[in-house]
C-alpha cells in the first residue's frame, strides 16, 4: 500500500510537469513574430539591415547575442528572424531560479512498467519495474531538433547555469548533467542555432556572462530605433490613432528619452498611444505619467517625471 501511494503521488508530480512543461519540457515558441508580438511586425530598412546582419552570423554559423536598452525592440527582432528560419523556435526566458537542470533536463518523478510472464502454461508471473523518468528540457530539445533556441533576457540567468553552453558552441556537443551512460552526451544537429537577448549590465538584476562564452558569441549592441521606424511601429500597433497624433506621442518619448534618467523605450510610446485611445487626447499628460511613473522609486520621482512630461507636451 506504501509503495502505490508513493507512485500516485510521482504520477501526480509528472502530470503537473507535463501540463507546466510540456511532453519534453520545452516551451515553443510561436510560429510567427506576428503571433509572438500580438501584432504586425514592422521591418523597416534599419530594421532589416539589423536582421540580415544577425542571419548573416547565424549562417556562418555562430550564437548572436543582441543587447540592449528595455524596450528597444530587442525580443520581436530575434523572434521574427527565428521564425523566418523555418525551423522549430524553443523559447527560453532567463531568470534568477534558472539552474543547469532547467536547461538541459531533469528527473521527474517514476516511470512504472508491468511485466507479464505467461511461458509456462497455467502459470502467470507479474513484476514491476520502476525507473527514474528523465524529460528533456529547452536546451536540449533545441540541439536534437536543429531548432533556433531564443533565450531572452539570457543575462538575468546566473552565469553558472551557462557552463553547458561552452561544449555546445565549442565541441558540437551537449554535457547532460543528471542523465547516465550514452544519454548524457548528445551530438548537436547541424540546423540548431542560437539567438540571445540581454539588457545592458548597467541593469539592475543583469549578470555580466563569463568571458569563456562571450568569446565564442558574436555582439550585436542595439539603441532605439530611429524617429520613422517608432513612428512605424507605433502605427502598426495601435490602428485607432491618426498620423498627427502617433507622430506626437513619438516626438515627447524621444524628448523624455534624453531628459529623464529612465530607460524609455519604444514601449512606452506604444503603451501611450494604447492608453490615449482609452482615455482620450485630452488625458494625454496623464497617461504618459501612468506609464513612466511605473520606474519611479517615489511620489517625488512621480511628480519630477510629471513637470518634464507637462513641460514637453506643451
Amino acid at each position: 500500500m506504501a509503495e502505490n501511494t508513493a507512485m500516485d503521488k510521482e504520477e501526480r508530480q509528472l502530470e503537473r510537469f507535463v501540463r507546466e512543461h510540456g511532453e519534453d519540457g520545452a516551451t515553443f515558441a510561436p510560429t510567427s513574430v506576428e503571433e509572438a508580438i500580438g501584432g504586425s511586425f514592422v521591418e523597416t530598412d534599419e530594421i532589416e539591415s539589423i536582421q540580415d546582419r544577425v542571419r548573416n552570423w547565424l549562417d556562418v554559423p555562430r550564437p548572436v547575442h543582441i543587447v540592449g536598452p528595455t524596450g528597444c525592440g530587442k525580443t520581436a527582432l530575434a523572434l521574427s528572424i527565428a521564425a523566418a528560419r523555418d525551423q522549430p523556435v524553443v523559447w527560453v526566458n532567463g531568470d534568477e531560479l534558472i539552474d543547469t537542470g532547467s536547461l538541459v533536463g531533469e528527473h521527474a518523478g517514476k516511470a512504472q512498467y508491468k511485466e507479464r510472464d505467461n511461458f509456462v502454461r497455467g502459470v502467470m508471473k507479474k513484476k514491476s519495474i520502476i525507473r527514474d523518468r528523465w524529460v528533456d528540457n529547452p536546451l536540449s530539445v533545441a540541439v536534437q531538433n536543429g531548432a533556433t533556441l531564443v533565450y531572452n533576457e539570457f543575462s538575468r540567468t546566473k552565469p553558472a547555469a551557462h557552463n553547458v553552453l561552452l561544449s555546445v558552441f565549442e565541441e558540437g556537443v551537449l554535457d547532460r548533467p543528471g542523465q547516465r551512460g550514452e544519454n548524457r552526451i548528445v551530438e548537436v544537429d547541424s540546423d540548431f542555432r542560437a539567438i540571445f537577448t540581454s539588457n545592458s549590465t548597467e541593469y539592475a538584476g543583469v549578470h555580466r556572462p563569463q568571458d569563456a562564452l562571450l568569446d565564442r558569441f558574436i555582439g550585436v549592441h542595439l539603441d532605439y530605433y530611429e524617429r520613422d521606424t517608432e513612428i512605424e511601429i507605433v502605427s502598426s500597433r495601435v490602428s485607432d490613432l491618426d498620423d498627427g497624433e502617433i507622430e506626437e506621442i513619438v516626438d515627447i518619448v524621444r524628448e523624455l528619452r534624453d531628459r529623464l534618467e529612465l530607460h524609455v523605450g519604444t514601449r512606452a510610446a506604444v503603451m501611450i498611444a494604447e492608453g490615449q485611445v482609452a482615455f482620450g487626447e485630452d488625458e494625454l499628460v496623464e497617461v504618459c505619467v501612468d506609464v513612466l511613473g511605473s520606474k519611479a522609486e517615489s511620489f517625488e520621482d512621480v511628480q519630477e517625471i510629471r513637470e518634464e512630461i507637462e513641460d514637453v507636451a506643451s
